[in-house]
């Protein structure tokens, strides 16, 4: 592969953490669509703030990091991290109003015309009403709350990251009490955590109108707050949440031991620099200047809310009983065509490879995979890895199973993925004590592949089972996010597979591969070579296509291939869910390139690569976006789908996708995303189509066996 040399000028590329807040600002557009039912639009919000609390604990940590080193240098799109904070700064404080303004003028008036009413402000309670609080302030909070004075002799205390305080503004009102001697004119400054051990929507008696009625519990403690500072007059007290630096930079190579250094590094993500104050709008100065200055924050980074603190507890409000009609209705995964309950999927997946969706298909069958090997007498070994999985796991307990069974059962548990630590942890323990055998990877790379081998003996010799996908081994996202896989028996996957698993348990770097495709050993100059192909073949005046599915694409080599590419003439579709750097429309630069985004009810995850070929129609899937630490800095596995079956079924998924015009954002050439308007044509929405289709499969089969040909609701699209 020749030497790529860039040539492209700064401001042809998006800044990944600002394209990243334009799709937080795609989720919060969710929330005003009057075509949702309400309870949704409420859930659409609080997944907004759940991003931008992780988004804040790692993306602007790091960044804060790389300015305290005086760290100077540009990223893709020319700007230095000093520069990034202050754009992140002023579209971050943007976005939250707008959460607000959605939350309290659009949101919470259909709530009540709904007969649900939220109290966000203790005054608001009738008599009754306060008197139920009071009551159960006394019985149920009181006894859990621990007020922290601040003085001389008590130093501020360690505010936990993520969770909610209240700040009080005291004066002592006893001159005859000891503890207040020498203090009588001074004011004092005190903290109590709101504690997260109880429910924060608290539910209440209802008074005409209202059905249902809810108090948030730092409300209850504020009515009640003088109940804790005896012999004082509370003058202000306010709600208040921080945010805590929570990246950390591992040394593995002085680590001697990779999960006691993690679980290490895990303690101090509650004591790391505070990067974000959130706080009501209304606060007192001079509280807000002694809390500033005990946090050591600095102005941009208070962020002032005209409302409740966190709107992550407005999933809880989504959740709540006797109000079907203003949710979706919860769909339900439908059994997949090739698998019926109760089937030997060993048997099945020999009759041909078999493509699993979902979750618009059921996530079982891949449970069941590692359920039916955990007692199979003829399964000699199993081998998975894991990045995340669920609370209460059912492929960890098959796994435990197997081994107790006498399989010898590897399994790779990730502990360095993100906020999955501790659970990585305890899992990886729980699975040693089972006699597993437990790897933790390999030296300074996340295993980020979704890869299990069942390796069984059947009539003398032996069978390798492979699944591969693009989703994680987590059955609860599974029903929340887009994913696809196969199931393979194939020898050329089973050699790759038993490859890939001897490199991560040991040293063993394979000289070749059959059909994998594997970072960071060759998956980036894989995914180079393809995209040339292409470019090639329409400089000779071929027909030349790339349509590629992924989360995010950030990675500055192949954006500019992928300009090259457009600038030869190859048509490009990429449909992005999040980041994307790469900008379309560029005269010259990337006129033949789309951008779609699509935001809908379940979260696109899947990552899918089309290479027109010739006509050859090369199709990949598997576990890696166009990002570098997925070419570079991971363990990743592309695959490739040659199935015609199979390939058929991916086809028309992004030909779907490409025709959504209800759920898809098209990006501008100034870098702006637009909601695509259907004017006055049916309305395709691509996860509506496929969850049609996917029970319109199960209503045409036979006792519940689904027929092995899928006949997809809208064609497939094989024009140019």
């Amino acid at each position: 592969m020749k030497k790529h040399i860039s040539n492209y000028a700064d401001e042809l590329f998006d800044n990944r953490e600002l394209s990243w807040l334009k799709f937080e600002h795609r989720v919060l557009n969710e929330a005003k669509d009057k075509d949702i039912p309400i309870l949704d639009r409420l859930k659409f919000v609080s997944i907004t703030s759940s991003n931008l609390d992780e988004f804040f604990m790692v993306r602007v940590a790091s960044l804060k990091d790389m300015e305290h080193a005086n760290y100077k240098k540009k990223d893709i799109a020319g700007m230095t991290p000093s520069d990034q904070l202050e754009a992140i700064a002023a579209d971050t404080h943007e976005l939250v109003k707008e959460q607000y303004n959605i939350y309290g003028k659009t949101l919470i008036p259909i709530l009540l015309k709904h007969h649900i009413r939220i109290i966000d402000r203790f005054e608001e309670l009738s008599v009754e009403q306060g008197q139920y609080v009071d009551k159960y302030f006394m019985e149920q909070v009181y006894p859990v709350l621990t007020p922290m004075a601040v003085d001389a002799s008590r130093p501020f205390p360690l505010v936990r990251n993520k969770t909610l305080n209240i700040a009080a503004l005291l004066k002592p009102n006893n001159p005859e009490s000891k503890l207040s001697q020498g203090k009588r004119d001074e004011y004092e400054f005190s903290t109590v955590q709101v504690p997260s051990v109880l429910p924060r929507l608290v539910w209440i008696p209802s008074e005409k109108p209202y059905k249902d009625t809810f108090i948030l519990l730092e409300q209850i403690i504020e009515k009640n707050i003088d109940q804790l500072y005896l012999h004082h007059d509370v003058l202000k007290a306010y709600p208040y949440r921080i945010m805590r630096n929570a990246d950390f930079n591992l040394d593995e190579d002085d680590a001697s031991d990779l999960l006691k250094e993690i679980e290490k590094q895990l303690a101090k993500r509650q004591w790391g620099e505070v990067i974000r104050l959130e706080i009501e709008r209304d606060v007192d100065d001079d509280l807000l200047k002694e809390l500033a200055r005990q946090l050591d924050i600095r102005k941009d980074d208070i962020y002032k809310v005209d409302g409740p603190i966190d709107l992550t507890f407005l999933m809880k409000l989504y959740g709540i009983e006797g109000y079907n009609k203003l949710r979706e209705k919860k769909y339900e995964p439908q059994l997949n065509p090739r698998i019926a309950p109760g089937d030997n999927i060993f048997e099945e997946i020999k009759k041909g490879d078999i493509f699993l969706s979902h979750p618009f298909e059921t996530f079982d069958p891949v449970v069941d995979f590692i359920k039916q090997a955990s007692v199979d007498k003829d399964v000699l070994a199993i081998k998975q890895t894991l990045y995340r999985v669920s609370g209460n796991s059912p492929i960890i307990e098959a796994l435990e199973k197997a081994a107790k069974n006498g399989k010898q059962v590897t399994v790779l548990v990730e502990l360095k993925a993100r906020f999955d630590e501790e659970n990585n942890i305890i899992w990886a323990k729980r699975l040693e004590k089972a006699g597993c055998h437990v790897i933790y990877g390999l030296l300074g790379l996340k295993t980020h592949c979704k890869i299990a081998l069942v390796v069984r003996r059947e009539e003398g010799s032996i069978t390798r089972y492979v699944h591969l996908g693009t989703g994680n081994y987590n059955d609860s996202t599974a029903k929340l996010y887009t994913d696809c896989g196969i199931f393979s028996c194939s020898e050329s996957y089973g050699e790759d597979a038993t490859a890939v698993f001897n490199m991560l348990s040991g040293y063993s770097e394979p000289k070749h591969w059959n059909k994998l495709a594997v970072a960071p050993i060759w998956l980036r100059s894989g995914f180079i070579n393809m995209i040339e192909k292409e470019t090639e073949n329409a400089r000779s005046g071929e027909k030349a296509l790339i349509i590629a599915k992924m989360n995010s694409l950030c990675d500055k080599e192949i954006i500019e291939r992928l300009y090259d590419a457009s600038a030869a003439g190859v048509e490009i579709h990429l449909i992005v869910r999040g980041i994307c750097c790469l900008i379309p429309g560029i005269p010259g630069v990337s006129d033949n390139i789309e951008v779609k985004s699509i935001v809908g009810t379940f979260l696109e995850h899947s990552r899918i690569f089309y290479f027109y070929n010739k006509g050859l129609e090369d199709i990949y899937m598997g576990s890696a976006d166009w990002m570098p630490r997925n070419l570079d800095r991971r363990v990743e596995i592309i695959f490739p789908v040659e199935d015609d079956g199979i390939k058929s079924r991916i086809k028309h998924i992004l030909d779907v996708c490409l025709k959504d015009n209800t759920k898809a954002y098209l990006m501008q050439n100034d870098g702006t995303y637009v909601h695509i308007n259907r004017r006055n044509t049916p309305g395709i929405g691509a996860q509506d189509t496929f969850c049609r289709e996917a029970m319109e499969a199960v209503k045409s089969s036979d006792k519940g066996k689904v027929s092995r040909h899928f006949v997809p609701i809208l064609a497939i699209d094989n024009e140019d």
